[in-house]
């Protein structure tokens, strides 16, 4: 139990009615889960507004009213807090609520287009390899040391948060490295949180149904690096070239990394092949298992953030040799007759372009690269012709098909990516609405030595359709066909 008052601190109050001083249970923003002596925070949503839900909550017992505008009738037992900001002061609040364990670990925000999950995830691996207890917050999973949960969104809500930063906290977590999302950032998520550093990989389009123009987007990221204190530290892709516009406000500590251009964590790429990529990290050379330039931007994050943090370069080397891939991320097996199929989560263009052209430098150009893509309903239109004129240019054949059409219809998706191609590339393309179909032609068409490449999805094993999920796995699906066809 918490007192009201205390769990008050901070937030930007507007005026109260009724008593702060009475204790509170629990917090909550969905009426549907509170109860008796809890807090109700209505909070003005894209599809709902928490104000309207306000006389249910009152209904099934709740003590206090956070809101943004009073209800029209006031109930006297029920205590009435007014707040700039609903989605702010959840934040606030659960931090409060929760004796703010941000403060009480070492919390690192990886932030960008690309290469979010795969940092945050193999910093987690390698700081668990090390020896450390280690908390992970990503777009598949949160771990609190060994014990790992679901997660529904890249950054989940402030109160999901701050009850795993708690959980980290009294199970004696020395580093939590999370996913900071753009939505996450505008929607305050992420308010009241203590970083101790933050990561910006690079910056793309992407998410433009949600924040409307690319520097509304550069700039939602911006913010999170504006709110860094003194004590923590910024690393940048210097490469990008919105990396200074992240560090033009903050007072971080202030460090590049790069491949093309002079950073205080520099790298080489070697060799690139299928089986991995040597690279030269600061004078050091290590062989890695994951492959492409792209991977070779991602540790030399991950070795940034680990001699930032205090592991030894010698130490941080020794266990970037021995990371995988993450789950989804350029995942990829052999069949029997040695054609290549790699399933990857892309899906911007800047994500597609980046695989594709890391497969066409690997490959001899004897193989036959066949794409299959689709691209997500309800998502940024503009996506989906740049998307398909990259897919069309790099690689020998695609098949466009579903993505997770959501309530758009997917033949309309297809039609809008068919837009992008180009006429001298027209040839080389099939659309196949099924996803399923489009994944067995393509295994149909392979030859051996042949590369198929499926694209989008990654990690996620459903398949969204009118808001109903049904289980699709692109790895097990290709698999299970080449097996078939004896490939």
């Amino acid at each position: 139990m918490k007192v009201l008052k205390d769990i008050l601190y901070k937030v930007s109050i507007e005026s109260v009615i009724g008593n702060t001083g009475r204790t509170i249970a629990a917090l909550h923003y969905d009426s549907r889960n509170v109860g008796k002596n809890d807090v109700f925070i209505a909070i003005k949503g894209s599809a709902y507004d928490g104000h309207e839900f306000i006389n249910t909550a009152i209904s099934q017992g709740v003590s206090v009213v956070v809101c943004q505008e009073l209800p029209f009738e006031l109930v006297d037992s029920v205590t009435y807090v007014v707040v700039l900001n609903s989605s702010q002061a959840l934040a606030t609040m659960a931090s409060n609520y929760y004796e703010n364990p941000s403060e009480n670990l070492k919390l690192i925000g990886i932030t960008g287009t690309n290469g979010k999950t795969t940092v945050a995830t193999l910093l987690y691996e390698l700081f668990k390899n090390a020896g450390y207890k280690v908390g992970l917050i990503s777009t598949v999973k949160i771990m609190v040391d060994s014990k790992r949960y679901p997660t529904a969104h890249t950054t989940p809500d402030s109160l999901v948060i701050n009850a795993f930063l708690s959980q980290m906290s009294l199970e004696g977590v020395d580093f939590c490295f999370m996913e900071v999302s753009s939505h996450g950032i505008h929607q305050h998520r992420i308010e009241g949180l203590n970083f101790a550093g933050g990561v910006f990989t690079n910056l793309t389009q992407d998410h433009l149904d949600y924040h409307e123009t690319f520097s509304e987007y550069r700039d939602v990221k911006k913010s999170f690096f504006d709110r860094l204190p003194s004590t923590a530290f910024a690393l940048v892709n210097g490469d990008d070239k919105n990396s200074s516009v992240m560090l033009q406000n903050s007072k971080a500590k202030q460090y590049y990394y790069a491949l093309k251009s002079y950073a205080d964590f520099r790298t080489q790429i070697l060799e690139n092949q299928f089986r991995g990529l040597l690279l030269k990290i600061n004078d050091n050379e290590i062989w890695a298992k994951l492959i492409g330039s792209f991977n070779a931007y991602n540790l030399t994050a991950i070795y940034g953030v680990s001699e930032l943090l205090g592991l030894k370069s010698t130490e941080a080397l020794r266990l970037m040799s021995t990371l995988d891939n993450v789950n989804g991320r350029f995942e990829y097996f052999v069949s029997d007759t040695n054609i290549t199929t790699i399933i990857d989560y892309a899906h911007t263009p800047d994500a597609l372009k980046n695989v594709l052209e890391t497969i066409n430098s690997i490959r001899t150009k004897n193989e036959t690269l066949i794409t299959v893509v689709g691209c997500g309903g309800d998502r940024d239109k503009s996506k989906r012709p740049r998307m398909a004129h990259i897919a069309s240019a790099l690689s020998t054949k695609i098949i466009f098909t579903s993505d997770n059409p959501r309530s758009e219809n997917p033949d309309q998706i297809i039609s809008e990516m068919e837009g992008g191609v180009e006429a001298q590339n027209f040839k080389k393309t099939i659309s196949i609405t099924n996803r399923k179909q489009a994944i067995k032609t393509a295994c149909q068409l392979a030859e051996p030595n042949d590369i198929i490449l499926v694209a989008g999805k990654g990690h996620e094993t459903y398949q969204e359709v009118n808001g109903i999920k049904s289980e699709f796995n692109d790895y097990k699906i290709t698999e299970e066909f080449l097996k078939q066809l004896k490939k």
